[in-house]
């Protein structure tokens, strides 16, 4: 059986994630330091959730501690692979980021800062997961991989 988790919670992390993202967005029109530091924070979030997994990130933590137990039942949950393959995809974009931002290519920087806002946004408003989107083509191409070896 794979994991599953409520889907309330990835949106949860999806707006703060939106909100950090937007918040280093703003911040780089002033202080591209400091949006580095806000990008750097969110980028290691990413990775942390890429590896332990939305119920055990620092997000996911938040939510089940604090937002879960305020809310009814869960109706409804999703597969964990998906979601985590999303958050790799977020560091993915985060780092680029801030190797742009690091590099002295402001403007990248904020492309693909920009990218993983989009996509955040686009899981917290609407419950459309990008990563999780291109999953299931990742996976058929690791699956003749894996049966081989079995």
């Amino acid at each position: 059986m794979t994991e599953q988790v409520d889907v309330r919670g990835p949106r949860f992390a999806a707006w703060i994630t939106t909100a950090i993202l937007v918040a280093a967005l703003v911040v780089a029109t002033f202080s591209t330091a400091a949006a580095v530091v806000l990008l750097a924070i969110q980028t290691v979030v990413f990775a942390v959730s890429a590896t332990v997994g939305p119920r055990r990130s620092p997000y996911g933590r938040i939510f089940s501690t604090f937002v879960a137990p305020r809310l009814s039942p869960v109706t409804e949950r999703e597969p964990a692979a998906p979601l985590r393959f999303a958050q790799l995809v977020g560091f993915i974009f985060g780092a680029a980021g801030l190797v742009s931002f690091l590099a002295g290519v402001t403007v990248l920087g904020l492309v693909f800062t920009g990218f993983a806002l989009f996509a955040a946004f686009l899981n917290a408003a609407f419950g459309i997961c990008l990563g999780c989107q291109i999953y299931p083509l990742v996976a058929r191409f690791r699956s003749p991989a894996l049966s081989a070896s079995s």
